[in-house]
């Protein structure tokens, strides 16, 4: 029996082994770089030893250190997780050799399938449906362009080993395979240190549909079924879901036997995916096989009420497989999008950030697989993934109305994020329908990337009442008398009709909402020239807006004062947060003597525009900011003097520095303005 596990990895899928490897009374030891050693998987784990520094090739993909720290913790067995060195033969043979047993297949399946040339040679044998394409040793430029022309272009060139897209180039005429070709093998020995490439005919709209089986050490073999993995980016899976949508039970059977004439072709043992594309008219084809647990395994587990981190375990110890292939059956649907540290508006550049606040989401059937917790900080290091937010319905559309749910109920700031995006993806008539293919996303990425102009408007009006309901502080107030009407955000006027107007500042951009109550619930707010009535319900921070046409919005807010009066407020609309800011000019208080100005952004001081001392009227420049490689000019807020300089020409400094000590000759703010 298992005692002592090792879990060679991080994040969500290292805390995804500890709760059911501890779940069996199995110990967990996890491991960490130096920017993890606060991470949840270490707080999960029994026990926790340091591997070294951030980068992975010093920490995570050690592999004799993480061999070392095995014995010295006593572990009987290692899990690899995903990625790093699952997927590693040579670490698999090590483990082996050093008497620790390695949860995952032999090194010998683990090398076989890690290269597409070897595995597609070998299957070939196993019937195991292959597309036309040439697998060749032979990796001249004249050998290529002869197989092309026997299969017939387009035609995709793929690296052997690896895989996530990399040292992969479509190729539609002949004209074009020698520079494709060069620039897929620089690609391909820069990512995998081995430049040798495949050719195969290129299908310009297939489905991406893959079968998960199981092998024990007995030579018995199961398939729990399929995943429709379609919706991808730049051939990266980013919403995957079990069962296929329209896959017919014979077709399925078909898949599943084929995917197990595979495995048992190659001695496979424990969990593993078997690739395939569909074509659109049902005719399948071997694309590669993932000798590891995948990332979407949690839609196959709700479908078939099986924990597959616990069969992994139980095999890894020689059990027999926990299930016959006639035991298991598809319960309703189940469907996982990945939320990414990423900004689908700058074409989906990584993010990184700190996480200053997190709140997943309570919903029946919801499952959250993460690795974060609020306060963590997401760097340049490891893969952008946050989390998994997997849903299980009894029908397809059932979960995708749960996942909309959940992704307009989340709240997770300070770091940018994929949530708009896929809220919005999942909108789609063609998602909705099941009618997509792995160039779906290309196809419509463009016209999803920006959050609509009508979500913005909305945000708009929740962070207005935000506003005027909001917490101001005392150098807003004329009084200290807390019941004075004066102190209200709300427009009472004495003599004078209640109207409000309210600029914020998005993106760049300056809107102007003006504002008049009708009763507590109600207002008539005009923005962008469109005047409308909206009626509002509060409790805490989520306000619902019915607008004019009786649609109703849920929005997330979130505001904060800085100490020199400006608001900033942050609203999430259909899956996005939207950022706004509120400068304000107030009067301040009668015991306010002076102030300071801050950097509204980080930068550098190009010059200093006045002396310490000299007296200056209301917006005189006292100083020039640069950032962006534009220049920003720092103004006078009122008539007065600069007490003291806190920066000199040339310092870099960051959003929120002191520039300035500034001393008002009379009552009026220091509010910083500036101008571009």
């Amino acid at each position: 029996m298992m005692h002592t596990l090792l879990i060679a990895n991080r994040g969500e899928i290292a805390c995804r082994v500890i709760r059911t490897a501890q779940a069996m009374g199995i110990r967990c030891v996890a491991v960490y770089s130096s920017v993890d050693q606060h991470a949840l998987h270490v707080q999960l784990a029994d026990e926790a030893y340091a591997l070294g520094p951030a980068p992975a090739a010093e920490s995570y993909l050690n592999s004799q250190k993480i061999l070392t720290i095995a014995k010295q913790a006593g572990a009987d067995a290692i899990h690899p997780g995903y990625g790093f060195l699952s997927e590693n033969a040579d670490f698999a043979a090590t483990c082996q050799q050093a008497g620790i047993t390695f949860v995952g297949p032999p090194a010998e399946a683990i090398h076989m399938m890690g290269s597409k040339q070897a595995a597609k040679q070998h299957l070939q044998q196993a019937d195991v449906p292959l597309l036309p394409g040439y697998h060749g040793q032979d990796q001249s430029l004249a050998a290529f362009q002869q197989s092309a022309q026997e299969i017939g272009y387009p035609v995709l060139l793929k690296a052997a080993a690896g895989g996530g897209g990399k040292g992969m180039r479509i190729v539609h005429q002949v004209s074009e395979l020698a520079t494709e070709m060069a620039a897929a093998q620089r690609e391909a020995k820069k990512s995998f240190g081995d430049d040798t490439l495949l050719l195969e005919k290129y299908l310009a709209q297939p489905r991406h549909i893959e079968i998960q089986i199981f092998m024990d050490q007995q030579g018995h073999g199961v398939s729990l079924f399929e995943r429709d993995c379609s919706l991808q980016r730049r051939h990266q899976k980013i919403v995957e879901e079990a069962p296929a949508p329209g896959l017919s039970a014979k077709l399925r059977e078909r898949m599943g036997e084929a995917a197990l004439r595979a495995a048992k072709a190659i001695g496979y043992v424990g969990a593993g995916t078997v690739e395939f594309l569909l074509s659109e008219d049902e005719q399948f084809y071997f694309m590669e096989m993932n000798t590891r647990l995948q990332v979407e395994h949690p839609v196959t587990e709700l479908i078939t009420n099986q924990d597959l981190v616990e069969w992994q375990l139980r095999i890894a110890q020689g059990e027999h497989l926990p299930c016959r292939q006639q035991q298991l059956a598809i319960h309703g649907h189940a469907i996982e999008l990945r939320l990414y540290a990423e900004s689908p508006q700058q074409g989906f550049l990584p993010a990184t950030g700190t996480i200053n606040r997190l709140s997943w989401p309570e919903l029946s059937h919801l499952r959250i697989d993460s690795g974060v917790q609020q306060g963590d900080d997401i760097t340049i290091h490891y893969d952008p993934l946050i989390a998994k937010i997997i849903s299980w319905g009894a029908t397809r559309p059932a979960a995708i109305q749960r996942l909309q749910q959940a992704l307009s109920k989340l709240q997770l700031q300070g770091v940018t994020t994929n949530q708009g995006f896929l809220y919005r993806l999942l909108q789609q008539p063609e998602v909705r329908h099941g009618q997509t293919d792995t160039q779906y996303v290309e196809r419509v990425v463009s016209g999803i990337q920006q959050p609509s102009e009508q979500h913005r408007n909305i945000a708009l009006i929740g962070a207005a009442l935000t506003w005027l309901d909001a917490p101001r502080s005392p150098a807003h107030h004329q009084t200290t008398d807390p019941y004075s009407p004066w102190r209200s955000n709300h427009a009472w006027r004495l003599n004078q009709p209640n109207l409000l107007t309210l600029t914020l500042h998005h993106e760049q951009q300056a809107f102007t909402i003006a504002m008049r109550e009708i009763d507590a619930q109600t207002l008539e707010i005009a923005l962008a020239d469109e005047s409308q009535t909206c009626h509002f319900w509060r409790k805490d921070n989520v306000i619902t807006v019915q607008t004019a046409d009786q649609h109703r919005h849920t929005l997330i807010t979130h505001y904060q004062l800085g100490k020199l009066g400006e608001a900033s407020i942050a609203v999430q609309c259909a899956g996005e947060w939207f950022h706004f800011k509120q400068q304000r000019h107030h009067q301040a208080a009668e015991d306010e003597t002076g102030s300071e100005l801050t950097a509204p952004m980080p930068g550098s001081v190009v010059a200093l525009l006045v002396k310490p001392g000299d007296a200056v009227a209301k917006n005189t420049p006292l100083l020039i900011l640069e950032a962006m490689k534009m220049e920003h000019t720092i103004r006078a807020p009122a008539a007065g003097k600069v007490t003291r300089f806190n920066c000199q020409p040339g310092a870099l400094v960051t959003a929120g520095f002191e520039l300035l000590d500034f001393e008002c000759a009379d009552t009026e703010s220091s509010a910083c303005e500036v101008t571009a």
